[in-house]
């Protein structure tokens, strides 16, 4: 089956996790759902800030770091995790119109309603299977852009 059509409209995703083969897995998923080419990572919470901040290694104006659309986060990272991050997020009003997807291996009813009561636009468990991702990032692709209206 053909991957379907890319996104009608450029959109940056910025995915915060500390695993790198859970980040090539949804690198890889989203590629397989058309939804790859706007992709960019950070591996912690404060590098995640540093990035929409322009701060630490983004603050050189030639490092490539566009504003993202929408944020996948996973809740477990270093230094900052992924709650810290997004109260920091959505506690400065420059950037809590980004809508946040946390896309996490819990699928613990507390995590969920703390997501949510922390301003996370949505919450995903991780999938176990490479296939059963790649389903869940095609939905979620459908949905963050060919149904809703994104802020530019």
């Amino acid at each position: 089956m053909p991957p379907p059509e890319a996104a009608s409209k450029p959109v940056t995703i910025l995915l915060a996790d500390d695993d790198e083969e859970d980040r090539m897995l949804i690198r890889d998923a989203l590629q397989d759902s058309g939804l790859c080419e706007q992709m960019r990572f950070v591996t912690d919470g404060q590098d995640l800030m540093d990035y929409l901040r322009r701060g630490g290694r983004y603050a050189d104006p030639s490092v490539d770091a566009p504003r993202p659309g929408v944020i996948l986060l996973d809740l477990q990272m270093p230094r900052m995790d992924g709650r810290e991050a997004l109260d920091e997020l959505k506690s400065d009003v420059s950037l809590r119109e980004i809508p946040v997807t946390v896309l996490s291996t819990s699928d613990r009813d507390a995590d969920v309603a703390d997501s949510y009561a922390r301003g996370a636009s949505s919450f995903i468990t991780k999938s176990v299977t490479f296939d059963g991702l790649v389903e869940v990032m095609r939905a979620w692709r459908r949905y963050w852009f060919d149904v809703v209206e994104l802020p530019r």
